[in-house]
């Protein structure tokens, strides 16, 4: 038992792995059979419990400890918890997404579970909204205005890629869908170049 303590004590910890992930209120964490899943009032998320760790819940925080030495150890130990950290956050406080739909008749409506975009083709796209995602369109924005929400981190990420990668904002005029804030590099045409 000594020499266990010691092993674990000269293991190289991550900087980021060793700090311990504290709980929000309605956060409940169950690991079992090689899994990790974390309800809460955003809603709930599992996924595989990162190789060469151990994950311990106690009481309203949670410790992440590496179980084989050198790098690989720190490096398993900071991804494993940066992972559980995401979950824990998503289930509590859960991410949002805004994207913003900029050009002429660019329009965005969702209809039960798929998101309808007018983005200036001659078709409708019509994205199905992944299981756990929610996008609502502020009836200010004149659909101009995406907002997701999601528990999820990872699917939140893709979800908000996806509807991006339909039309990227272009760098003449800027039309596009683009996320909220984002700065978005106009090049000069033609026009802007000096000439006769």
């Amino acid at each position: 038992m000594t020499t266990q303590a010691t092993e674990v004590a000269n293991l190289r910890q991550s900087r980021t792995g060793k700090r311990t992930i504290d709980m929000p209120k309605g956060v409940s964490v169950t690991i079992k059979d090689g899994k990790i899943e974390v309800k809460g009032p955003k809603g709930s998320t599992s996924r595989k419990l990162t190789p060469n760790v151990d994950v311990k819940v106690e009481g309203t925080t949670i410790k992440v400890m590496p179980t084989v030495g050198g790098r690989d150890g720190a490096r398993f130990q900071g991804l494993a918890r940066s992972l559980i950290n995401g979950m824990v956050q998503g289930a509590g406080v859960g991410y949002t997404k805004t994207l913003q739909l900029v050009g002429t008749g660019y329009r965005a409506e969702v209809k039960g579970q798929v998101l309808n975009l007018s983005l200036g083709f001659s078709h409708p796209i019509n994205f199905p909204i992944p299981q756990g995602v929610k996008v609502e369109i502020p009836s200010d924005s004149k659909g101009t205005l995406l907002v997701l929400t999601g528990a999820d981190k990872e699917v939140m990420g893709q979800t908000s890629a996806k509807i991006r990668g339909f039309r990227p904002p272009e760098p003449y005029g800027g039309k596009g869908v683009r996320y909220q804030n984002e700065k978005v590099r106009i090049k000069a045409g033609k026009a802007g170049k000096g000439g006769k």
